[in-house]
């Protein structure tokens, strides 16, 4: 590929939490183009700009994942080119857990299917950092990130998040989920009632889902950073009440959180937040990546790095209803900002896999990919261009203009991308 000048700049963000501060990631992965003579979103052109001979060819995507790559799976052996993992327990070739990284890699392989992948695998955010610092540095066009990190503040200041604006400065399109918690997603300030968060008329919040396991992060402004809130999880059955769980602090990443790991059995589950009497009118934010909660403010709820300036924030939307999908986050974020940037096709299959895979981290890679052709047809755009040229070119899905939840609309990768007058496809 063209070689491009890029300031080598250290990353001055301290990342130091554990694996699970990840969450749960959207696992989602988007198949084939349809046929090049419908009107479907999913292909948008697609078809049509690789029969011109724009696929991708002179650009490198970097592909990071928390689960592992099969770098021999069909889709993507021919354009692997590079792999590292970061982290004691990272590695690139996971078994059978392997399924998130190489969907991932597979759907950015089929929308550019000319361009070079790097894949690294991180076990922790110190490994995040690493990954993502070894794929800029190494030259790559474009990094794919679809992973959600909860329990950070919903501004772009958190270090996940700041990471993506720092890759973006040195002349490299970030692109990350915005993530899959506008059910699962309450904020507002702290009005205590008996020293309980009220969630507007009532102090307990359901749960709704099957899962057997639950993931809760809490969190609150760094204004009451020195104070103590407290999720518990409640399972009423047959009139009996038992507390399940009690929220940790999470420490070591530099905001004030707290988060519950629980496996769920029988009942039904309800969270109560505690916080001290100072505290009234502190920002507090409930998330849960596994459950949908019933009283639930979709608004805000992007998670980070989709949360960062200069990040490409993906949205998921479902192209056979119409719509964004219900679950997609929802900007804007908690310093104004629109916080999505676009949403793309989120429910697809990928040869190997029995059953399709849902979510915004699905949307991700084709965004990434389309970036990567948007690249081929025009080298010398930046990243800023680039993303302009994404939402600029997108097509208008929700109210007229942009708007939080469908941001700039629905890429389409016909519009986005020009094809050379010399395409002879």
């Amino acid at each position: 590929m063209p070689a491009r000048i890029r300031a080598l700049g250290v990353v001055a963000v301290a990342l130091c939490c554990l694996l699970a501060a990840i969450g749960a990631l959207a696992l989602s992965v988007p198949g084939a183009p349809a046929d090049a003579g419908q009107r479907d979103p999913t292909d948008g052109g697609l078809q049509r700009l690789h029969a011109a001979g724009v696929t991708g060819d002179n650009v490198t995507v970097g592909v990071v994942g928390v689960t592992g790559f099969d770098t021999d799976h069909p889709t993507i052996a021919g354009q692997v080119t590079e792999t590292r993992a970061f982290g004691d327990a990272a590695t690139v070739e996971n078994g059978g857990r392997n399924r998130h990284g190489t969907a991932t890699a597979a759907v950015v392989a089929r929308t550019a299917p000319g361009a070079d992948l790097r894949l690294a695998t991180f076990d922790d955010t110190t490994g995040f950092r690493r990954a993502v610092t070894w794929l800029v540095t190494s030259d790559v066009d474009v990094v794919v990130a679809p992973v959600s990190f909860y329990g950070r503040p919903g501004d772009g200041t958190s270090t996940v998040a700041r990471l993506g604006e720092w890759a973006r400065r040195q002349g490299v399109v970030f692109v990350a989920p915005t993530g899959n918690l506008a059910r699962g997603h309450w904020a507002g300030r702290y009005d205590p009632d008996d020293g309980r968060l009220r969630f507007g008329d009532t102090t307990r919040n359901y749960l709704a889902g099957r899962g057997s396991e639950t993931r809760i992060w809490l969190a609150w402004d760094r204004a009451h950073a020195n104070r103590t809130f407290v999720a518990e999880l409640y399972r009423t059955d047959d009139g009996e009440r038992t507390l399940v769980a009690r929220s940790e602090p999470f420490p070591g990443d530099g905001v004030p959180n707290a988060r519950i790991n629980a496996r769920l059995e029988g009942g039904t589950y309800y969270v109560v937040v505690r916080g001290p009497p100072n505290a009234t009118g502190a920002r507090v934010r409930l998330s849960s990546p596994t459950h949908r909660f019933q009283r639930t403010r979709p608004e805000g709820s992007v998670a980070a790095p989709a949360t960062g300036r200069g990040v490409v924030g993906v949205g998921a939307y479902d192209p056979a209803a119409g719509r964004v999908e219900p679950f997609s986050s929802r900007g804007p974020t908690a310093d104004g900002r629109l916080g999505v940037d676009v949403v793309a096709p989120a429910r697809h299959e990928i040869g190997g896999y029995d059953e399709p895979l849902v979510g915004s981290s699905a949307a991700t890679p084709y965004v990434g990919g389309l970036a990567a052709l948007v690249l081929d047809a025009d080298p010398d755009r930046s990243p800023r261009a680039v993303e302009l040229r994404l939402e600029r070119t997108a097509e208008d899905v929700g109210p007229p203009g942009t708007d939080p939840v469908a941001g700039n609309g629905l890429v389409v990768p016909g519009r986005a991308v020009d094809v050379p007058a010399n395409a002879t496809g």
